[in-house]
């Protein structure tokens, strides 16, 4: 018994010590978990400490660690390495200056699930900087970001070429590289870039994806081929989206929730434009052009629960009983679209 006891001060004077040994104008804050308090992760907060901050040296079982908000430029290898980034799960580099990530800089962050590099100066991204890395969550929003591809997840096998498929009207890279592993990312956040077209995401798990705020100006159709998993789409405040062409979601069988809101220059809506999204429950189209929707909306939406138009104008599904049907005998029910205003449906 004595020596369990022992042992469990030994733990305890070992989560004091991660804290005591925190950097100087960090804040660290250690969290503990199991039997007896066990087992503990530790919390390190470096934002707003000064562009020198870094490398830093953090304590052996860190799994977040923030450095926004630093005036860091440049993201290097060596910058994250070292004792403690090992164990990292969570890293927050938002608010600096990047306008470069090294493609090697992430590399060691074997445990990196969550990244934050919202709110920098980044135009590219090498190839291949998130190659590896078991990311579920990238946040990348308001950047300078014109383009951005599978490119970044995967890297060319060495002295193996790469087979470039253009059926379809769709230009593929595929390596041959058999030690490359598919993306795990399924939220992926590029709000506020400068993205002229909706980038080619085909195959990655993608559960939630944000373009809000980006000049894209029309959705081709198959924009987002091969993406099955989306559940939440965002297109909202698009300044130039005037066209939506048809077949453009037709892939999105699992998605839920479309917001199309604040795109004052879409005026219209083909009823083909929602073909495929037979999961889709809500659809937010509050301050855009769009004044009428088509008749058949629901022969594409069979899941739809309601339609946001402008303010205080909606649209729910509801159920239309009909006169007795004589060769049933019971009445036969319909869904229909009941709106706020009349003269919505067209």
């Amino acid at each position: 018994m004595s020596t369990f006891l022992c042992f469990h001060v030994f733990l305890l004077f070992l989560a004091v010590c991660a804290v005591r040994d925190c950097h100087p104008g960090c804040r660290c804050e250690v969290e503990s978990f199991g039997l007896f308090d066990s087992f503990s992760l530790t919390s390190v907060d470096c934002s707003g400490v000064g562009p020198d901050v870094t490398p830093i040296p953090i304590p052996l079982d860190t799994s977040f660690l923030g450095l926004s908000s630093n005036s860091i430029r440049t993201v290097t290898d060596s910058m994250l390495a070292g004792p403690g980034y090992t164990t990292l799960a969570s890293l927050d580099l938002s608010s600096n200056l990047i306008s470069k990530v090294d493609s090697k800089a992430f590399s060691r962050l074997r445990y990196l699930e969550t990244l934050d590099l919202s709110h920098n100066s980044l135009d590219e991204l090498a190839d291949g900087c998130f190659s590896g890395l078991p990311l579920a969550e990238v946040d990348l929003s308001d950047n300078r970001l014109q383009e951005l591809g599978l490119n970044i997840f995967t890297v060319r096998g060495r002295g193996r070429p790469v087979i470039v498929d253009v059926s379809n009207n769709l230009v593929r890279a595929v390596s041959r590289n058999p030690h490359t592993s598919p993306p795990n990312l399924q939220s992926l956040t590029l709000a506020g870039n400068q993205l002229e077209a909706v980038p080619r995401l085909q195959g990655v798990p993608l559960r939630y994806l944000n373009l809000d705020r980006n000049p894209i100006s029309r959705i081709e159709r198959d924009s987002f081929v091969e993406l099955k998993d989306l559940v939440h789409l965002s297109l909202s405040s698009l300044p130039q989206l005037s066209t939506i062409q048809p077949h453009s979601f037709r892939d999105l069988h699992n998605l839920q929730v479309l917001d199309l809101s604040n795109n004052t220059k879409l005026t219209s809506l083909n009823s083909d434009v929602f073909h495929g999204l037979v999961s889709l429950k809500e659809l937010n189209l509050s301050n855009s052009g769009v004044m009428s929707l088509p008749n058949n909306i629901l022969s594409h939406m069979p899941s739809l629960r309601s339609i946001t138009l402008r303010e205080n104008v909606s649209c729910r599904r509801t159920q239309k009983q009909e006169q007795f049907h004589r060769h049933i005998g019971l009445p036969k029910s319909n869904k229909i679209l009941t709106c706020d205003v009349t003269g919505i449906i067209s």
